[in-house]
């Protein structure tokens, strides 16, 4: 389970993204259907992640991401809070708050007045995966509620690599809303037959896992040490 959150001073980024993971089955799509769900799009993209070489990015817990025709995007770790097997994170998207961020955790100072692609050579940010997913993007409402009636969707992705994962998501305006949209999110993915206590690995993680066994072996001892859960995306 993800809950994605802002940290301080990262509300201006955008809402309160609140996921879980889960591994789809054959009937998922049509489960969807039944349930009320409307399949908004189709799509494929391709997602690259950089880091430096001795991967100081991922081992602050920082994944660093860009997708084609969408831009970069940086996942950076919030607060702790939510019980659990959670993870609270941030989404940055604008470039300024992306550089400004790098700079901070890679410690560089005097890079920030270009965007993402004229610093990676100054931080030595070179690619660390890079594949397609096939995507179908799911909304729709449960009902029978005292709470506003928050949309959630479900993304159903699979790689080019061949792993499918799937995603339930709310997004909430403010840390008190993040309990109910758990609450609903749990709801919805009994509904969808996924076991109470799945979790599924993020497409990066099974990427690196398949094809670069010594960053993820790399990436495991740190988050053993740490006993944190390794995201990804």
């Amino acid at each position: 389970m993800l809950v994605d959150q802002p940290i301080a001073g990262s509300m201006a980024q955008g809402l309160i993204e609140v996921e879980l993971k889960f591994i789809p089955g054959p009937g998922t799509e049509e489960r969807l259907q039944e349930l009320g769900g409307t399949l908004e799009h189709r799509v494929t993209f391709r997602d690259t992640y950089y880091d430096t070489p001795e991967l100081n990015l991922m081992r602050a817990d920082h994944w660093l991401r860009q997708r084609e025709d969408s831009g970069w995007e940086l996942k950076c770790p919030g607060t702790a809070g939510v019980l659990g097997p959670h993870t609270q994170y941030t989404e940055l998207t604008a470039e300024p708050a992306i550089v400004a961020q790098l700079c901070a955790v890679l410690e560089t100072e005097g890079l920030g007045a270009g965007g993402v692609a004229a610093v990676l050579g100054p931080m030595r940010l070179q690619e660390v995966a890079s594949f397609v997913t096939n995507r179908s993007a799911w909304r729709l409402v449960l009902l029978g509620t005292d709470e506003e009636e928050w949309p959630l969707r479900v993304d159903l992705d699979t790689a080019d690599f061949g792993y499918a994962v799937g995603e339930v998501e709310a997004l909430v305006h403010e840390e008190a809303e993040v309990p109910a949209a758990l609450e609903k999110i749990h709801k919805l993915s009994n509904m969808l037959g996924v076991p109470a206590q799945e979790t599924a690995p993020a497409k990066l993680i099974v990427y690196l896992q398949r094809f670069r066994p010594q960053v993820y072996q790399r990436l495991l001892e740190v988050n053993n040490s740490s006993q944190r859960e390794t995201t990804g995306d």
